[in-house]
């Protein structure tokens, strides 16, 4: 019998390589969160005013870690999809969906951490810097507040460290000297971290290279898959409110609205909408949120035409008849006769908007119109690696690579999915 890998089996080895990398990491996170707990409860005001979105994204990626894996082993009867054959799709978007959920698991650096840009800089794949530790000054707070402050200085990744310095190589004498691009620098002992009677030394490894500010590529390209996620789930269901919303109107109600809200819509469809959405945040400026908004409001139209379709043809059956003599109103018809029916063309059309939307912020954030430079982005690393094409050809493979197989495998996902749920599609 032929051993078919399956999906649940792909989440278990991630599982596992998480607990045998990232123990020490983990081990911190939960100290941490019992920290701030106990924090918490001595000095709820201190508590509150260090938790911020850093803090809090490290927090929920360490109870995760934990919950997720109990929900499913508990749901598994119920949860079919984990029993499917693992393919390239479906393996594709698993990573992407463990990306966005446990960043901070996946890389230990923060996506705009760099260090000494001289040395740092233009690294191709798997090059490796040495660093050298030196010790954290210390703070005068209460005891509680140090202990919480030094934990998470230690698990939460900064932009920029102060405490470490990368180096060519490093000789120990009287003093700590090491070299950086061929300039000598010396430390004092005292200020160095020691391990075991030896200079606390690490080597960090570039496994997809560095950019030209010596950020990790690797690191910005799992951060930049939650930025498209986000953006891509929150822009389509911004779509679908619309969509459902405006379609079943038409539908239901006919006549004089249908006219006008069919009318929109082709208006909007026989032009391409993404010259719409350069132009309203060129006016109105971009932000995460603006494109959200703008990309879910630009992506309705389709879906309006499949409720739209679907409504009309609903509407005149016995049982949608005999549901409106019962009473229902409109929002319990729409989600009670009518949704549940129309669930498959909807889902199916949410899955190639989900890859139209990603596509289409990565086209803004090539344009810088996308979420802006506080935010990693697929489209923006691919615009920042193409002046750097001959000399760090990684800067710009390694993002479009993601892109593509990304919008293949959305795609993909898409049109298996549909044949899985249409009996018709599947026999063919």
């Amino acid at each position: 019998m032929k051993f078919k890998i399956k999906i649940w089996h792909l989440l278990f080895v991630i599982w596992i390589l998480f607990l045998f990398f990232r123990f020490n990491e983990l081990t911190d996170i939960y100290n941490l969160l019992f920290s701030w707990i106990n924090l918490l409860n001595n000095n709820s005001d201190a508590a509150i005013s260090q938790l911020n979105f850093d803090l809090a994204d490290v927090f929920l990626s360490g109870l995760l870690y934990i919950i997720i894996p109990l929900l499913l082993f508990f749901l598994r009867s119920r949860i079919n999809f984990l029993y499917d054959e693992l393919t390239f799709a479906s393996f594709v978007l698993t990573i992407l969906l463990i990306s966005f959920l446990f960043a901070p698991l996946i890389t230990n650096r923060h996506p705009d951490f760099y260090g000494n840009i001289g040395m740092t800089k233009l690294l191709p794949p798997l090059s490796s810097v040495k660093i050298l530790h030196f010790k954290v000054k210390k703070k005068n707070y209460n005891s509680s507040l140090s202990d919480f402050i030094s934990l998470r200085d230690k698990v939460v990744k900064k932009p920029f460290d102060e405490n470490i310095e990368f180096a060519d190589s490093i000789v120990i004498n009287k003093k700590i000297i090491f070299y950086q691009n061929e300039i000598i620098k010396e430390a004092e002992k005292d200020d160095i971290i020691f391990k075991d009677e030896e200079p606390l030394i690490t080597t960090h490894i570039f496994l997809l290279g560095s950019d030209q500010f010596g950020r990790d590529i690797f690191t910005r390209l799992i951060y930049g898959a939650r930025i498209s996620l986000f953006v891509g789930i929150a822009s389509v269901l911004i779509s679908l409110i619309i969509g459902l919303t405006l379609g079943f109107i038409a539908g239901y109600t006919g006549g004089i609205i249908n006219t006008v809200l069919s009318r929109i819509t082709d208006m909007f469809l026989s032009f391409p909408i993404i010259f719409l959405v350069i132009l309203i945040l060129a006016l109105f400026g971009n932000s995460l949120f603006a494109v959200i908004v703008v990309l879910g409001f630009a992506g309705w139209m389709s879906l309006f035409k499949i409720v739209k379709t679907e409504v009309l043809s609903i509407k005149n059956k016995n049982y949608f008849i005999s549901a409106k003599m019962l009473g229902l109103r409109k929002r319990e018809l729409l989600f009670k006769e009518i949704l549940p029916v129309i669930i498959v063309p909807v889902v199916v059309n949410l899955i190639f908007q989900f890859a139209n939307v990603i596509i289409a912020e990565s086209a803004l954030s090539y344009l810088g119109l996308g979420p802006g430079s506080n935010y990693p982005s697929w489209g923006g690393m691919i615009q920042a690696g193409q002046e750097y094409l001959s000399s760090a050809w990684w800067m710009i493979v390694v993002p479009g690579l993601t892109l593509i197989f990304t919008l293949l495998s959305a795609n993909s996902f898409g049109i298996s999915l549909n044949k899985k749920l249409n009996p018709q599609l599947r026999n063919d």
